[in-house]
C-alpha cells in the first residue's frame, strides 16, 4: 500500500472538489426497522445522487486529480453500471472523452443512462458477461492507446472520493455506532475505513459481500485478495470475481465485522423498502440493510447508519425480484412430477395433493420418456411456508414422483 498522510485533509479536499458536483446525501430515520430492531437506523440515501449512486464521488475525484496531458488524451474504464455513469457525467462536465467498458448482461436502464449522462463524450463497449472480463478489455485498450484507466475502485483518488461518504455521516450523525456498507471491489468500504482511522475509531465498521460474490469474504479467509472461479451476477453492482488490492489492505485493517447476505434476502428487502419507504433500491443497494436480520443482536440499543448504495434498478427486472423473493420466503416451489399418460391424470393431481390454498401458477410438459409416464414442471405458490410440508406430505401419501427443484440451483436455472 502507498504511504499516506493526513488522510483527512486529502478527503476534505476531494469533498471541496466534489461541492457543485455530487449531492450532500441525507440521512433518514427509519421508524419501521429501528422499532423492529429496538435501535436507530438511519439510510444515507446515496441513491438520491444524479447518478443515482455514490460512485460520482471517486470518479470525479479521480478524473479530475489527472494531470492536464491524461485528461486532453481521454480516459477509460470499466463498470457494471454505476461508476460508468459516474465518469460519463464527470466526463461531459469536465469536457473529456471516456470510453466505457461495460459486462454484456448489464441492464439496459443503466446503459441508457450512461449515453445520457455522457452524450457525444463517451463511447460504450459492451464486452463479456461479468466486471472482470469488461476490465480485462478494458486494460488492454488503456495500453494499446495510452489512456489513463479510471478505477472504479482500486485506485486512491477513487476511494478519497468514495470516502467523502463517511464524512458526511459523521459530520451529519455525531455518535454512530455502527455504519454498514456493501461490497463490490471495496472502494465504497476502504473509504469508509480510511476516513474512520483518523476521525472515529469508536465507530464499527460492518461490510456486505453478495452471498453469490463473496470475494471479501474469501480474502479475509485467506490473508489476501482471492479470485473467485465463478459469481452469481445478479447484484451486479456488487458482482465482482476479486476485492481491489489497495482496497483490501485499507479495509482489512479497519473492519469491524463481515456478512454475507443472500440473493433472495435482498431481493425481499427490496420489495420491503419500495413498500415500505417508497425507495426504489437496486440490489445492491438493499444489501446494507437486507443483514440487519444478522445483525439484530448487535445492533440492539444502537445508533446504526447502513448505505443506500444505487437506485439504479431497471423495471424489467422486477419480475425475477419477486420470483426470488418468493422462493427464499419459501412461497414459490417448482417441481419436475412424473405424470402417467392418460385422460384424468391432472384432476387427480389437483384433487388429492393440492391444499385449499395451494396455487399452481406454472405448468409445462417437458419431454415425453415413454408412452406411459411424462414428466412435467409445475410451480406452485403456498400461502405460508408451513404449507410446504403438509403439501409434500400428500405427494408421498399418493405416490407422487417428484424432484424439488428449489432444491437443485443448477436444475433450477436451466428449467425456471
Amino acid at each position: 500500500m502507498e504511504t499516506l498522510t493526513n488522510y483527512s485533509e486529502q478527503i476534505d479536499q476531494a469533498a471541496k472538489k466534489l461541492k457543485d458536483v455530487a449531492l450532500h446525501t441525507p440521512l433518514q430515520f427509519i421508524q419501521r426497522l429501528s422499532e423492529k430492531y429496538q435501535c436507530k437506523v438511519y439510510f444515507k440515501r446515496e441513491d438520491m445522487q444524479p447518478v443515482r449512486s455514490y460512485k460520482i464521488r471517486g470518479a470525479y475525484n479521480n478524473i479530475v486529480s489527472l494531470t492536464p496531458e491524461q485528461r486532453n488524451r481521454g480516459v477509460v474504464c470499466a463498470s457494471a453500471g454505476n461508476h460508468a455513469q459516474g465518469v460519463a457525467l464527470s466526463s461531459k462536465m469536465l469536457k473529456i472523452k471516456s470510453h466505457i467498458f461495460m459486462p454484456q448482461v448489464t441492464p439496459r436502464q443503466k446503459i441508457e443512462k450512461v449515453k445520457s449522462f455522457g452524450g457525444e463524450w463517451v463511447s460504450i463497449i459492451l464486452i463479456g458477461t461479468t466486471y472482470d472480463e469488461a476490465y480485462a478489455a478494458s486494460c488492454k485498450f488503456a495500453e494499446e492507446n495510452n489512456l489513463a484507466i479510471v478505477h472504479p475502485f482500486d485506485q486512491l483518488n477513487t476511494i478519497l472520493g468514495q470516502a467523502t461518504v463517511t464524512r458526511e455521516i459523521l459530520n451529519d450523525l455525531p455518535g454512530t455506532e455502527i455504519l454498514i456498507c456493501p461490497v463490490g471491489g471495496g472502494g465504497l468500504l476502504s473509504g469508509a475505513c480510511l476516513y474512520l482511522s483518523e476521525n472515529n475509531s469508536d465507530v464499527k465498521i460492518i461490510g456486505v459481500d453478495p452471498g453469490g460474490a463473496p470475494k471479501m469474504e474469501k480474502a479475509l479467509e485467506a490473508g489476501k485478495p482471492v479470485r473467485l472461479e465463478s459469481i452469481d451476477t445478479f447484484i451486479d453492482g456488487a458482482a465482482v470475481k476479486q476485492i481491489g488490492s489497495l482496497a483490501y489492505e485499507i479495509s482489512s485493517a479497519g473492519i469491524g465485522g463481515f456478512h454475507t447476505v443472500s440473493e433472495g434476502k435482498v431481493c425481499t428487502t427490496m420489495i420491503e423498502l419500495y413498500q415500505s419507504e417508497g425507495i426504489i433500491a437496486e440490489p445492491a443497494g438493499a444489501m446494507s440493510v437486507a443483514v440487519l436480520d444478522q445483525l439484530a443482536d448487535e445492533i440492539k440499543g444502537k445508533k446504526v447508519v447502513c448505505v443506500i448504495s444505487g437506485g439504479n434498478n431497471d423495471i424489467a427486472r422486477y419480475p425475477e425480484v419477486i420470483e426470488r423473493s418468493l422462493i427464499f420466503e419459501g412461497l414459490k416451489h417448482y417441481f419436475i412430477v412424473e405424470f402417467a399418460q392418460k385422460p384424468g391424470e391432472l384432476r387427480n393431481f389437483l384433487n388429492d395433493a393440492l391444499g385449499v390454498n395451494d396455487d399452481i401458477v406454472h405448468f409445462q410438459y417437458l419431454k415425453k420418456t415413454n408412452k406411459e409416464f411424462g414428466p412435467a414442471l409445475v410451480g406452485i405458490e403456498l400461502a405460508s411456508k408451513d404449507d410446504l410440508e403438509p403439501l409434500l406430505f400428500r405427494f408421498r401419501q399418493n405416490n407422487i414422483v417428484y424432484i424439488n427443484v428449489n432444491e437443485h440451483e443448477m436444475l433450477r436455472k436451466y428449467l425456471v
